[in-house]
C-alpha cells in the first residue's frame, strides 16, 4: 500500500516536471494539431505518411539548427537558403565529375563553412549589418547558380541521390541525418564551454567580453556553423530531387527562421533549444502535409503558416517584456 503512495506520488512529480519544459506548450500544440488532423484524415497516422512527413521537413529542420545558432548569438542569416541551391549544384558537379561520396561531401561542407566564414567576417571584423551582408551573400550564392548552370538543371542518379532519396530499412536517410544533427546540436549549445558561451553573447555581448568571452570568436562560429548545415542541407535537398536546380534553395531561409521562432528562440538572442526548433520544423512539416491530405489549396497552407509565424512572433515579444519587467 505504502509503495503504491509512493509510486502515485512519483508519477505526480514527473507530470509537475513534465509542464515545467521550455518546450511543453508547443509539443502540446504539435500533438493537438496531430489529433485534429487524424480526426478528418485517418492517412495521416500510417506508417508511410509520418515517415513522408518527417523527411519532407528534415531540410529546413536542419537549417533551422543552424539559423537558431545564428539567432541566439545575436545574429541572423538570409544567404542560407541560396547558399544551400549554390552548395547542392557544387555537390552534384562534384558527384557527376565521379568524384568519391564521401569526398563529395567534405568539400561541400568545408565550401558552405568557408561562406559562413565569410559571413561572420564581414560582421564582426568590418562591422557590417547581419541583415546587410547575409542579404548580399544571398544574392552572390544565387548569381553563381545561374552562372555555373546557365538556368539549366544538372541531372545525375548515383550515389548521391541515396543522401535524399534513400532509406535505412523504412526510415529515409534524410531523416536519420536530421537525428544526429540534432543530437549533436544539442550537445553542442548545451555542454560544451563556446555552445554556452553562444547563449552569453546573445544575451548581453557586453558583458560576456568584460567577463573574458571573446565575444567575435564565438559569433564567427555560429556562422561558420549555419554555413556547414546549409551545405549538409545542399547535399539533401539535391540527392532528394536527383537533379541541382538553380532555383533550388531559394525561400528555405524563411521556413529555417520560421521553425526557429515557432520553437522558442528569441529573436533578440540568448534563448533557444534545438530541441524546440524540431518540434517548430514538425509542426511546418504537419501543417502542409494536412493541406495536402485534405485537398486543400496551396494559399491556404501559406496563410495558415503566416498566421502561426506572427502568433510565434507576438509571443517571443510578450516574452521579452515579461523578461525585462
Amino acid at each position: 500500500m505504502e509503495h503504491n503512495h509512493k509510486e502515485s506520488i512519483w508519477s505526480r512529480l514527473n507530470i509537475k516536471n513534465l509542464f515545467k519544459i521550455k518546450e511543453f506548450g508547443i509539443l502540446a500544440g504539435l500533438l493537438v494539431l496531430c489529433i485534429i488532423i487524424s480526426i478528418f484524415s485517418p492517412y495521416f497516422l500510417k506508417t508511410s505518411n509520418i515517415f513522408n512527413v518527417l523527411q519532407q521537413f528534415s531540410i529546413y529542420a536542419i537549417l533551422a539548427i543552424g539559423q537558431t545558432l545564428i539567432i541566439i548569438v545575436g545574429g541572423i542569416d538570409l544567404s542560407i537558403g541560396t547558399v544551400m541551391g549554390l552548395m547542392g549544384i557544387f555537390a552534384a558537379s562534384l558527384a557527376v565529375a565521379g568524384v568519391p561520396l564521401p569526398l563529395v561531401f567534405i568539400l561541400v561542407l568545408i565550401a558552405g563553412g568557408f561562406i559562413g566564414l565569410i559571413n561572420a567576417f564581414l560582421i564582426t571584423k568590418i562591422g557590417v549589418n547581419p541583415f546587410i551582408t547575409t542579404l548580399g551573400m544571398s544574392y552572390l550564392a544565387r548569381g553563381l547558380s545561374l552562372l555555373i548552370t546557365k538556368g539549366y538543371a544538372i541531372p545525375f542518379n548515383n550515389d548521391l541521390a541515396q543522401i535524399g532519396g534513400g532509406h535505412v530499412g523504412v526510415v529515409p536517410v534524410p531523416v536519420i541525418i536530421m537525428f544526429l544533427v540534432a543530437i549533436i546540436g544539442a550537445v553542442f549549445s548545451q555542454k560544451t564551454l563556446i555552445g554556452r558561451n553562444i547563449y552569453a553573447v546573445g544575451s548581453n555581448q557586453r558583458a560576456a567580453t568584460l567577463s573574458g568571452i571573446r565575444s567575435d570568436r564565438v559569433r564567427m562560429t555560429a556562422y561558420i556553423i549555419g554555413g556547414v548545415l546549409a551545405g549538409l542541407s545542399g547535399i539533401i535537398l539535391t540527392g532528394m530531387l536527383k537533379s541541382a536546380d538553380p532555383a533550388a534553395g531559394q525561400g528555405y531561409e524563411m521556413q529555417a527562421i520560421a521553425a526557429a521562432i515557432i520553437g522558442g528562440t528569441a529573436l533578440t538572442g540568448g534563448e533557444g533549444t534545438i530541441l524546440g526548433v524540431l518540434i517548430g520544423a514538425a509542426i511546418m512539416g504537419v501543417l502542409k502535409n494536412s493541406f495536402v491530405l485534405l485537398n486543400l489549396s496551396t494559399d491556404w497552407q501559406i496563410l495558415s503558416l503566416g498566421i502561426v509565424l506572427i502568433l510565434a512572433v507576438v509571443f517571443d515579444a510578450y516574452k521579452s517584456k515579461k523578461r525585462q519587467k
